[in-house]
């Protein structure tokens, strides 16, 4: 085994800069090139990886982008339970080498991808997230290219940052602290909505010298390939992050009760993580030893409004914090609380600025809006829209149509409730629906216990004001409301380094993803204390005679 000599230093990192894609620049006509050349190449056939092979099966599925949903990018490979035991087989077999790797050296791997994606790859991630997900170049810039990079090298620091809590030592002794990989494998699940967390749940444990097998949402396949491609590229050691595409339960009986498993790293449904927990639980007695259980989960995000905030400046958090990736955002706007006395400019400002957002393909840099993820999301949120058109409590402001013809559109929509418990006040949409309640001014205290108490999740909110007075005691009183807080700004768009992502409650774990919290999640210390002149009689002077 290769040992480090000496002390290495990782730079504190720079978050990486957002390119603009505006008109006459150079990534503007590159990601368009790159778009056009996936969208038109031959289909491709996605394998599975595991270990050192790219596995393929009979059972082909196809994946087309949302916003065309009639086109085929390609298929990729479904695979069964015996799959999902290979993939678990070689990760353990490489389980050794890599965590006894120095920490430096597993560093370097992903150090080397978070810059392959800043520059060779950058084209090319951003665009199959278009094709993919449905974003605009401009979320999958800030997703796929941007907090993927900043994962990568934050992570990076924080291991180093790790490595440095050393105990305390006496004279005569010598303590220290050794950072392992937990002693099994760790299983990643993960979402459709951010390529980012894709690769971040499987590369935060990877780091930390665990071994990974991971299972991304069917919908991400397409992009989830060429994250497989940039770790391969960045020298990452065959089995340790492998990826199998198969149903979740039937990996779920492989998984769940296997006894090595070590961990859990999730994005997505509450019920769906809650119904893991307990198969967990159900299992408990079979692991070597207790599994880490991290969860980021759903979220039902509000923006709190008062007299004294500004109205423009409301507007615009509350436009893009709905709308920009059609609401698929865990921490998307979804409810809002507003005073009567701001309501009436409010409301003609929301309708004038909506009627602005244009809809359709990403590959038009024009349109704001594009499509949900599927034909299944589809018609869950327009199930929410018929609620809406026929509630006696609602007047719907903008919106309310879908149209599933080309693609899964659904029209940014914004409904006014006078039933501050409505079903879209308090159940996850996921898609780009904004239910606002307005309230009468002298009620604000009423409102922010309403705000707190309406739905089970705790992920994120604002409060827009102007009066520090009403700041500071709506962030004091809305502490547990929500995990990622935002003063005068939208609630979504947390920064790695800069706004630690997570919340508590239904909302998850709060194991803070883009923060050293969660490299902690991924390591199981060891202690060592060496004595360097040890005593060579039992009896302590206590215990002689007077």
């Amino acid at each position: 085994m290769s040992m480090s000599k000496g002390n290495f230093n990782i730079p504190y990192p720079i978050n990486e800069p957002v390119l603009s894609y505006a008109p006459g620049t150079p990534e503007r006509d590159e990601v368009r090139i790159t778009y056009r050349m996936l969208f038109e190449q031959d289909p491709i056939d996605v394998p599975m990886y595991i270990g050192g092979l790219e596995v393929r099966t009979s059972d082909k599925r196809p994946m087309s982008p949302p916003h065309d949903h009639r086109h085929v990018l390609g298929h990729f490979n479904y695979g069964d339970h015996t799959h999902v035991q290979a993939a678990i087989d070689s990760a353990l077999a490489v389980r050794q080498s890599w965590s006894s790797l120095p920490w430096n050296e597993r560093a370097a791997v992903f150090l080397k991808a978070a810059d392959l994606i800043a520059g060779p790859y950058r084209a090319k991630i951003n665009a199959a997230t278009m094709l993919a997900q449905s974003k605009n170049i401009f979320q999958a810039e800030i997703d796929a290219a941007c907090e993927l990079i900043d994962f990568l090298r934050f992570n990076a620091y924080y291991l180093q940052e790790i490595q440095n809590v050393q105990p305390d030592s006496q004279d005569g002794i010598w303590n220290r602290m050794e950072y392992r990989g937990l002693e099994g494998f760790v299983f990643a699940v993960t979402p459709f909505n951010f390529t980012a967390i894709a690769a971040n749940l499987c590369a935060a444990p990877a780091l930390m010298g665990n071994v990974v097998v991971w299972k991304p949402a069917d919908s991400q396949v397409y992009s989830a390939q060429v994250i497989m491609e940039v770790f391969k590229a960045a020298g990452l050691p065959d089995g340790v992050i492998n990826m199998v595409t198969c149903d979740g339960p039937v990996a779920g009986e492989v998984v769940f009760k296997h006894p090595d498993l070590a961990g859990l790293h999730f994005t997505g449904s509450t019920g769906v993580f809650r119904h893991l927990w307990s198969e967990i639980g159900a299992n408990i007695s079979r692991y070597k030893n207790y599994p880490r259980i991290v969860g980021e989960t759903g979220g039902k995000d509000f923006v709190l409004a008062h007299h004294s905030a500004d109205v423009h400046e409301l507007v615009t958090g509350l436009i893009r914090g709905a709308f920009e990736f059609q609401g698929q955002k865990c921490s998307a706007a979804s409810r809002a609380y507003i005073p009567q006395s701001l309501w009436e400019e409010t409301k003609a400002l929301l309708i004038d600025q909506v009627a602005k957002l244009k809809m359709g393909s990403p590959e038009d840099f024009e349109n704001f809006v594009t499509a949900v993820i599927d034909q299944r999301s589809f018609f869950k949120i327009e199930g929410y829209l018929k609620f809406l058109a026929e509630s006696s409590e609602v007047e719907i402001l903008t919106g309310g149509g879908a149209d599933k013809e080309t693609g899964y559109f659904i029209e940014p929509t914004i409904a006014v409730t006078t039933n501050p418990q409505s079903k879209t006040m308090v159940e996850e949409i996921f898609g780009p629906v904004l239910t606002i309640y307005v309230y009468k001014d002298d009620e604000f205290e009423r409102v922010i216990d309403l705000v707190d108490t309406t739905s089970e999740y705790a992920l994120t909110g604002a409060i827009f004001a102007k009066n520090r007075h009403v700041i500071e005691s709506v962030t004091r009183k809305l502490e547990n409301a929500a995990g990622n807080f935002y003063i005068n700004d939208k609630p979504t768009g947390a920064a790695v380094g800069q706004q630690p992502f997570g919340g508590a409650r239904g909302s998850g774990t709060n194991d803070k993803a883009g923060s050293v919290l969660n490299l902690w999640r991924w390591t199981s210390a060891r202690t060592i204390k060496e004595t360097f002149v040890p005593p060579t009689n039992f009896r302590y002077p206590f215990m002689d005679k007077d």
